[in-house]
């Protein structure tokens, strides 16, 4: 044990003497989970703007524009005809228009179809996204409100003409995020992805470094020509560290962008503990393909998007192309995420997730085997390399 300590006390020293190393380990995680983490602060866009172009100007126009506009979506920009409401969505000023057809009262009152027109700018997912769903909403809404005031001066009562109006009554219940919103959606995935990719570069980078001072045979002696106690040494600053992180984002940052943890605090502790391990010896076996620790740095701040994409969290896992797959598999990312979500968001215990977990552990093993093979071989060519300078 007193090895182990030893090089966590080297460990210790190399990274407070080296600034970067210092400030993506220790500073980046807090500064990062805030910057990224606030701009989702408000969950969710509202009053997006709709241009709208009303050719019947009758009261029930004036009731859908009226209830289309008092929602927290939408705000109604007054257009003069199409072609004003087209060029306001080309120029941005808008993200699409709603035309209500000449008339519109006419045709319900007599109980035929009536059509209104709705487009939107798509190329911007969120707000044509939003949109659509808002104004489904209020459509279906005022067109029920006519027909049941057909129905009722039908004779019928209030109950009657509600059957006839809404023979099928939809009760939708959205789980786990009540509001649809895509902050709450994002957020708790952001952090995670935060968490991770901090400790990989500066852990990758640290054994870069390793290799790059030639340090890795006096770390090896120091060890007692022990790669276990080497990784473990090196391992343990990281993972109290990150652990601490990990609790900081649970206990203040979702405290503060209002996500609520649904499920036990003990189930994410053990989960996030596995995958920080994990981490740290993935972080370590990249590292030590580099020679320099610049380039380390260099390679992996580029891999943070691409690793986002292919977990199966921003895009559907089953969607994904089959390599894709396979390659999302093999990052510990992906499986963290399921658990993480699982108990975050959905309040899902630890045997509900057994497979992610195994699937963490298996991971583990694999990557600390192949560090092992990879440490071995590079101390036994370094001290060649030595013993020919030597010579």
């Amino acid at each position: 044990m007193k090895v182990v300590i030893n090089i966590l006390k080297r460990e210790i020293r190399n990274v407070s003497k080296d600034a970067s190393l210092f400030l993506i380990l220790l500073l980046a995680p807090i500064l990062y989970a805030f910057m990224y983490g606030s701009i989702y602060l408000n969950k969710g866009e509202e009053k997006v703007k709709l241009a709208l172009v009303d050719d019947d100007a009758t009261t029930i126009s004036r009731t859908l524009t009226s209830e289309l506009n008092s929602t927290s979506i939408i705000d109604i920009i007054p257009a003069s005809d199409l072609r004003d409401a087209q060029e306001k969505m080309y120029k941005g000023e808008v993200q699409g228009y709603f035309y209500i057809q000449k008339d519109l009262e006419k045709l319900l009152l007599s109980q035929k179809q009536a059509n209104v027109n709705v487009v939107l700018n798509a190329s911007r997912f969120l707000p044509s996204s939003d949109l659509l769903s808002t104004v489904t909403k209020v459509c279906l809404t005022v067109g029920a409100g006519v027909r049941k005031t057909y129905f009722n001066k039908q004779g019928m009562s209030d109950e009657e003409a509600m059957t006839m109006t809404n023979p099928i009554n939809l009760d939708y219940r959205p789980l786990y995020n009540p509001d649809m919103t895509y902050g709450s959606f994002l957020l708790p995935g952001l952090l995670a992805i935060i968490l991770q990719q901090t400790l990989l570069i500066g852990v990758a980078a640290s054994l870069a470094s390793e290799r790059e001072e030639k340090k890795l045979k006096s770390l090896y002696n120091l060890s007692g020509q022990n790669i276990s106690k080497i990784i473990f040494g090196k391992s343990l600053l990281y993972f109290f560290v990150f652990m601490i992180f990990g609790l900081f984002f649970t206990v203040v940052n979702f405290s503060v962008f209002g996500v609520e943890v649904r499920g036990s605090y003990w189930a994410l502790a053990l989960v996030t503990a596995i995958f920080i391990a994990t981490v740290i010896v993935f972080g370590m076996l990249i590292g030590s393909f580099f020679k320099t620790k610049l380039l380390t740095f260099q390679v992996m701040v580029f891999s943070s998007y691409p690793i986002f994409l292919i977990t199966g969290y921003s895009m559907p896992y089953i969607a994904l192309p089959g390599f894709i797959q396979f390659c999302s598999d093999m990052l510990p990312t992906s499986p963290f995420l399921k658990a993480y979500i699982s108990v975050v968001q959905e309040g899902g215990s630890l045997s509900d997730n057994l497979p992610a977990i195994i699937h963490l552990l298996l991971l583990w093993l694999l990557f600390s085997l192949l560090l092992i093979f990879r440490i071995k071989y590079l101390t036994g060519n370094e001290k060649l390399g030595t013993q020919q300078n030597i010579a």
